[in-house]
């Protein structure tokens, strides 16, 4: 609320209207409408070829849709973090090196992008992240949850008003998904950054973000996590019965008639 009392209506970060998105002849997407506002935790779920990174794609201002309208806040700052398994490991990257490529400005041969001076954002982005400690260690030394690590710490250094997030957890055992979960779960929560995350992993989504959108047949269905509770709504989208459980304050499904 502003110093009036009355509620201040915020403009989406990211807004998305009836868009048609595709490659070449082949649409992927059709009739896609969402809003991303400031402190959302947005999930982007579906199988492999569903247009996960299409929508991403989108956001990011690579991808042109073919129909509709895809608008993105004026001077929006964003983090991307990528699949770990893209980044290359040929050259020695030191921990710290990934890190500051979140900072660079322009591009040429690796590590000699134009990096500001200051590298407080650098070294606060790894002491979030929690790889402080491991500074000057080779990145394609590490295990692959401290390589996530890694990446978010890049992400973060941009000082970003949104993070992006392209399957963060994947390859990840249950106790490294858990630890990046809640580590963008307190980002959220704590600092008030907007999460939007794409996964093929329903209970990661159901268990962490507030809104999903379900990418089935081509279509978007968007969704508060609390409307799901009953799983009459999962059970229509994915053509199956699905129950919802709880336990331990953690969301689990049931497929099938049991």
């Amino acid at each position: 609320m502003d110093s009036g009392g009355q509620t201040v209506v915020q403009e989406p970060l990211f807004r998305f209207r009836s868009v048609t998105l595709g490659y070449g002849k082949r649409i992927v997407l059709e009739d896609v409408t969402f809003d991303v506002s400031p402190g959302d935790f947005f999930g982007i779920i579906g199988p492999n070829g569903a247009g996960k990174t299409t929508i991403l794609r989108a956001m990011l201002g690579l991808l042109r849709p073919r129909a509709g309208s895809v608008a993105k806040k004026d001077g929006l700052r964003y983090g991307y973090v990528m699949q770990r398994q893209m980044l290359d490991t040929l050259f020695p990257f030191t921990v710290e090196d990934v890190a500051a490529m979140g900072r660079l400005r322009g591009f040429g041969p690796p590590g000699r992008g134009r990096r500001p001076r200051d590298d407080r954002p650098v070294s606060e982005a790894m002491e979030i992240a929690g790889v402080n400690r491991l500074c000057g260690h080779l990145y394609r030394e590490l295990s692959g949850g401290q390589k996530q690590r890694v990446l978010l710490a890049r992400a973060l250094a941009c000082e970003p008003d949104v993070l992006i997030l392209d399957e963060p957890t994947n390859d990840m055992d249950i106790q490294g998904e858990e630890q990046i979960m809640n580590l963008l779960r307190r980002l959220q929560h704590d600092r008030g950054l907007t999460v939007v995350l794409v996964s093929h992993l329903l209970h990661v989504v159901l268990n962490f973000t507030d809104r999903i959108a379900f990418l089935v047949d081509g279509r978007a269905h968007v969704h508060a996590v609390g409307d799901l509770a009953s799983g009459e709504e999962l059970s229509r989208i994915y053509g199956v019965r699905v129950t919802v459980g709880k336990s331990h304050g953690k969301r689990y499904l049931v497929t099938g008639e049991g």
